[in-house]
């Protein structure tokens, strides 16, 4: 049924639910989980500019990525489970949505909030948006 869950990851607190659900499920499901960070880069929200002169090394993203996955699992027991890390740079929604066609992701588990721009809102807006256009179900965990 589900045999490839995503959580997409921030290392926020809804974030982590989501993980601990997600890896309930595979448990059951006997599934793997595919844990993905995705680097904020200013061209991931304007386009690129040479003007902005703002770059951010592949060594930075690696050690931003690494921090944050290792963030999300702290104290959480992953068992058996096999769990799949990856970190991408981009747009989340933009990048969640296509990780999930290139890796046949059967079921996205995510929180409703995350630590994006707009954390306060009544669902955040990569939540949003990949609930709205994921071709495939969306778990939010609050």
């Amino acid at each position: 049924m589900y045999k490839k869950i995503m959580v997409p990851t921030d290392a926020s607190e809804y974030s982590r639910r989501s993980l601990v659900t997600a890896l309930e499920l595979a448990r059951k499901l006997e599934s793997e989980v595919v844990l993905l960070f995705v680097t904020y880069t200013p061209q991931a929200y304007w386009g690129y500019n040479p003007a902005y002169s703002i770059e951010v090394s592949q060594a930075q993203i690696e050690d931003i990525g690494e921090r944050t996955l290792q963030a999300t699992l702290e104290g959480i027991e992953v068992g058996d489970v096999p769990l799949k890390q990856m970190k991408i740079q981009g747009h989340p929604s933009s990048v969640i949505l296509e990780e999930v066609i290139n890796q046949n992701i059967d079921l996205v588990v995510m929180g409703s909030h995350g630590y994006g721009p707009i954390a306060g809102a009544v669902l955040g807006s990569v939540s949003q948006r990949v609930l709205r256009k994921a071709g495939c179900p969306v778990l939010i965990v609050k």
